[in-house]
Formats: C-alpha cells, sequence, structure tokens
C-alpha cells in the first residue's frame, strides 16, 4: 500500500495535523510526518516532494497557515494529489490560510478541506489510495455504516426526550 505524507509548515501546527494522523492509523495506512516550511526550507520540502512518488508515497498532505504556500510549493513539484489543509490563525481566524490553499493557477491542483480540517484531508487521502484497493475501500463503507448508525442513536433518544 502506498504511504500518506504529512507535511506542516511548523510545529504548531500538531495538535490539528494528529488528527490527520490518528486517522490513517485507523485505518491501516501508512504514513510519515514531517515539518517542512515552503519559506524557510524550501530546499528540503523540494527534495522531499520530488522524491515522494520513488518513495512510496500515493498521496501528500499539507497543513499551513497565514501565508500557506506550503501545498502549492509541494504541489508545484509533484503529479502525486496534494491536500492542504488551511490552519487557523490569531489573525484571520484561517480565512488567509484557506484562501492561500484554495486560489492554485491551472495547471497545478491542491484538493483543499476546511480549515483545521485534518480528519477529512485524511479520509480523502484514503478514498485516494481506495480507487485500488478494494480492502481500504471496505474499511471506508463500515466507517460510514458506523457513522450513520451512530447519528441515527442519537435521533432516536432526541426523538424519545422531545416527540409526544
Amino acid at each position: 500500500m502506498k504511504k500518506v505524507a504529512i507535511i506542516m509548515g511548523s510545529d504548531s501546527d500538531l495538535p490539528v495535523v494528529s488528527k490527520a494522523a490518528d486517522t490513517l492509523k485507523e485505518f491501516g495506512v501508512p504514513y510519515e510526518v514531517h515539518i517542512f516550511s515552503a519559506h524557510r526550507t524550501p530546499v528540503e520540502a523540494r527534495d522531499f516532494t520530488v522524491n515522494a512518488r520513488e518513495n512510496g508515497f500515493g498521496v501528500i498532505i499539507a497543513a499551513a497557515g497565514m501565508a500557506a504556500h506550503l501545498a502549492g510549493a509541494i504541489a508545484a513539484n509533484t503529479t502525486l494529489p496534494v491536500i492542504g489543509i488551511p490552519m487557523k490563525s490569531k489573525y484571520l481566524d484561517g480565512i488567509d490560510a484557506l484562501l492561500s490553499t484554495v486560489q492554485m493557477p491551472s495547471g497545478i491542483p491542491v484538493a483543499t478541506v476546511a480549515i483545521d480540517g485534518a480528519v477529512n484531508a485524511a479520509l480523502l487521502s484514503i478514498e485516494m489510495l481506495a480507487i485500488s484497493d478494494a480492502e481500504l475501500a471496505e474499511k471506508l463503507n463500515n466507517k460510514r455504516k458506523s457513522d450513520t448508525a451512530k447519528v441515527l442513536e442519537k435521533n432516536a433518544a432526541v426523538e424519545a426526550q422531545f416527540n409526544f
């Protein structure tokens, strides 16, 4: 199975990014976590990205806040799918990162999830890998069924409490 790379621009992103790692682990998807900055370590970020496919990666998740150029810088150096997680910041609540991540020029796509949307980034990575992995696809189907059952259980409890 291909690995997922999780790259964050700063260790301050770790509390959010760890949710992506936890989700990948839950599904048995191998992953690596790294800190590379589009601005402070551009050579290292590029070197990792250029070699990602030959190093067994199938998807790259990139989390960054504020200027949030990391996902775009990574996508410019690979044809692997890149998923950007815009990170919430103290200044503009992550709207700046969202706009920086989602506004990519034609030819360099970056899939973008919600601000601090690490779980969805991991799930989207898993969906991409599940295109060619039936076992992973089945795990995704089982999660959806489990999530549905949890919501319906909560619905039944609310109905019992409020509907006469």
